[in-house]
């Protein structure tokens, strides 16, 4: 795989600094049972990196002194890791608001038939993948059968109240461009979800994130073969809009890998950014149990475009 990390060190992106911390996000991993052809962090089924239950108690005594208010776990597929109920009703028991950044195919796999469940009783808040509301497109970032996995998956969320008005069992999906573009305006994008969701499978979610790709990882290196980085780079930085650094999630998040080393953002977790700086010692979770984090520098580089180009692209999908 070709590493883009050195293509993004030249950069002129604007300096950032933290508000208050809200959000911990933690990777439990890099296995999944998938592998996306725009997954920045390179995820599949033969990855065996794992984060092990002394580095979530270390996390949870995180959550506890920083009076962090969400727990935002990813992966990979974070459900594949061996203590993910462990890490979520330990996090459920301090009144932490909890996401859980789903690929719903895994409630599909044999011997995760209990994930639905879970999610349900503990009133997680699914953000689910799904790429695209058509079949072909699906199966052709995510692989041959994925969509249709998807669909079984997303019913049984919806059985158990997801999506549904009033059920407090929130459901959003995720949509990622197919190739090196820009997505559509979320709104209107979320409206034709909705409709063609509801009229052809009967599926209900409560919104829809639109979230660019990153050129890092397996999209970096997809984009490098194609020789499509550089125009993918320039649609970046031509589409950059100041406002939207506003509300970037690495403001008021912090991430944290299988490790337990901590990064501004996910994305500077998958280029090994460390927290604050591009040229510090990586940070360890039980070394930051009472630092203040308000007002501290942000580590940039030329692939943050990627979160402010056009509408902008956060966790939480559009920023304007």
């Amino acid at each position: 795989m070709r590493d883009t990390q050195p293509l993004f060190q030249q950069t002129n992106f604007p300096a950032l600094r933290r508000t208050r911390l809200e959000t911990l996000q933690m990777n439990l991993g890099y296995l999944c049972n998938l592998a996306c052809t725009h997954c920045h962090v390179a995820a599949g089924p033969r990855r065996t990196e794992l984060m092990d239950r002394e580095t979530m108690d270390v996390a949870l005594a995180f959550i506890r002194r920083q009076s962090i208010g969400t727990l935002d776990v990813t992966g990979g597929s974070p459900e594949m890791n061996p203590h993910f109920e462990y890490l979520m009703r330990e996090a459920s028991a301090l009144g932490t608001h909890l996401m859980d950044r789903c690929n719903p195919t895994i409630i599909e796999e044999p011997g995760y038939e209990w994930v639905p469940d879970l999610l349900a009783e503990l009133q997680v808040e699914v953000v689910a993948s799904l790429p695209c509301y058509t079949s072909d497109n699906v199966d052709q970032q995510r692989g041959k059968g994925v969509f249709e996995a998807s669909i079984k998956a997303l019913r049984k969320l919806n059985e158990r109240g997801y999506g549904h008005p009033g059920s407090g069992l929130q459901l959003n999906l995720v949509y990622n461009p197919a190739g090196p573009t820009l997505p559509p305006p979320q709104e209107q994008l979320q409206a034709d979800y909705k409709q063609f969701l509801g009229d052809e499978f009967g599926i209900v979610f409560n919104q829809l994130f639109t979230l660019a790709n990153m050129p890092i990882k397996r999209f970096g290196s997809i984009l490098l073969s194609r020789g499509q980085f550089s125009d993918y780079m320039a649609l970046l930085h031509e589409s950059h809009r100041a406002e939207n650094a506003r509300n970037v999630m690495c403001r008021s998040l912090v991430s944290v890998d299988y490790r337990g080393y901590v990064y501004d953002c996910d994305f500077n977790q998958m280029l090994d950014m460390p927290l604050g700086a591009t040229n510090r010692p990586r940070t360890h979770l039980r070394d930051l149990l009472d630092t203040g984090f308000d007002g501290k520098p942000i580590a940039v580089a030329d692939h943050c475009y990627g979160c402010t180009a056009g509408q902008g692209s956060s966790c939480g999908g559009a920023l304007n």
